[in-house]
């Protein structure tokens, strides 16, 4: 056995002259690139990792806030129908005569509005005459201009239109001259 010992150191030896490097040599720097690479690998993963959770808290944070800002849209716009009838309302009492009920219903009027205005809600200011724009009003029909500067024009406001926040939640209706 020490025969095989001595040829194999032997051919060790030879081995190690050809290559000028020893044999343990190789083998630890082979290991070594493996483990660095390894290291590499998860290194990018981390990295990826810890982007793809920035990117959440960023996204989830931001729709954290867009909800609390419209939290209560759907109620709002439920009690929209109730301020135009509210506005329908006095209108019609304006012409009748009694005055203590035309100041009651405009003291509840106005303390809607103002809670609502509150909420983040506002009126969008539409008057007969501004230009008409499709992507800030909704055109119900169109009627011969009554005059030529009411030409592609609102001629008059059917519906009020309103926003919460700088969303618009319901656009206002209008009547546009050709």
């Amino acid at each position: 056995m020490s025969d095989k010992n001595k040829q194999s150191e032997d051919v060790k030896d030879q081995v190690e002259e050809l290559l000028d490097t020893p044999i343990e040599e190789t083998e630890v720097v082979d290991e070594k690139e493996a483990l660095q690479a390894e290291i590499e690998k998860e290194k990018d993963k981390f990295l990826r990792l810890f982007a793809e959770f920035e990117n959440y808290k960023k996204r989830t944070s931001k729709e954290r806030i867009e909800l609390f800002k419209t939290a209560g849209q759907d109620l709002i716009q439920a009690l929209l129908p109730v301020l135009d009838d509210f506005d329908r309302a006095l209108k019609e009492i304006e012409k009748s005569k009694d005055k203590e009920l035309s100041q009651g219903v405009t003291l509840i009027h106005n303390k809607l509005k103002e809670t609502l205005k509150v909420k983040g809600l506002e009126e969008v200011s539409v008057a007969p005459g501004d230009s008409f724009n499709a992507d800030d009003h909704e055109a119900i029909t169109q009627i011969p201009a009554p005059s030529e500067d009411l030409k592609g024009k609102i001629v008059d406001v059917i519906e009020k239109g309103y926003s919460l926040g700088d969303k618009v939640i319901r656009f206002p209706k209008v009547v546009t001259g050709q």
